[in-house]
């Protein structure tokens, strides 16, 4: 961890709700346009601070986690067991692969709709805790709103807002299409037989939520990305093509050779002008 803030100097990646309401914000926009439904890349949709930039960045680290671990290590636990439990029944389906995104899209769309919707029924009845304690998703269809008309009904406009998730432009929105397609091809390896050991499958797949959630957000933003064994061999079945589709390698304990032999490649294709702004800017330290 030391070794990442250290090389980060300063840039980080955007907190998770923002690039997905960013990335849902720019489709609708596109959407409302008439704009083609190819998502836009940019690298400020993700990233905080410029990565092309010599800076006098220095770190100050203040250590500690101020959450509940344990309650979250729970939730987790609960999270994959319930993912599990559903595995007898993906073995049953007969539903397709197509088909299965389709339901993870229209899925992921309902719960942006619901989200909205609780909100503003409890704020509606009085209770403004809701501001607090809902879904920071459920702001999403809000700022929708945001650029609809003024005049136009509530109705209509919430109407609206559902045929741009049943839309190819929220279909490509990059969140969406990564994280419906990890779903469903992870269903499909479930069907073939993966994953037949429900012990064993618990462990493998123990932060499998917030494995998606990540790669789903910002893999499409870098070049390479680190992730354990059985995500890394999620993400490269046919069915995803993560490096295909976006052009991010992808690395694990099984190809970490290959993270070695890509991380020296670059390092030998460096300028020397370049290697000689790098010494300047960035020092040794000199120990006495």
């Amino acid at each position: 961890m030391d070794f990442i803030k250290e090389t980060a100097r300063g840039a980080e990646f955007e907190r998770d709700y923002n690039v997905e309401q960013t990335q849902v914000m720019k489709a609708f926009t596109a959407y409302l346009n008439g704009s083609p439904p190819e998502y836009r890349f940019e690298v400020r949709d993700a990233i905080q601070g410029s990565l092309d930039e010599w800076d006098d960045y220095f770190r100050i680290d203040v250590g500690g986690y101020m959450r509940d671990i344990e309650l979250k290590r729970t939730l987790k636990t609960q999270a994959v067991n319930e993912l599990v439990t559903v595995f007898d029944d993906w073995q049953r389906s007969t539903s397709t692969f197509e088909e299965d995104v389709a339901i993870e899209m229209r899925d992921a769309g309902r719960i942006y709709l619901k989200s909205y919707s609780t909100k503003r029924n409890r704020l509606r009845q009085g209770d403004f805790n809701a501001v607090l304690d809902s879904p920071i998703r459920s702001n999403v269809v809000e700022h929708m709103r945001y650029h609809l008309p003024d005049d136009m009904p509530e109705s209509d406009q919430l109407n609206r807002c559902a045929k741009f998730f049943q839309s190819e432009h929220f279909a490509q929105v990059p969140h969406e299409w990564i994280s419906a397609r990890l779903f469903a091809t992870l269903k499909g390896m479930v069907k073939r037989g993966s994953y037949a050991n429900r012990e064993e499958a618990r462990k493998r797949l123990s932060g499998v939520f917030e494995d998606i959630s990540h790669i789903s957000l910002h893999a499409p933003y870098c070049s390479a990305f680190i992730v354990d064994t059985p995500m890394a061999d999620l993400v490269r079945q046919p069915t995803v093509a993560l490096e295909h589709r976006y052009g991010v390698k992808i690395f694990s304990l099984n190809n970490w050779d290959d993270l070695l032999e890509w991380l020296d490649q670059l390092e030998a294709d460096m300028s020397d002008e370049h290697r000689v702004g790098v010494a300047a800017a960035y020092p040794e330290p000199k120990f006495s």
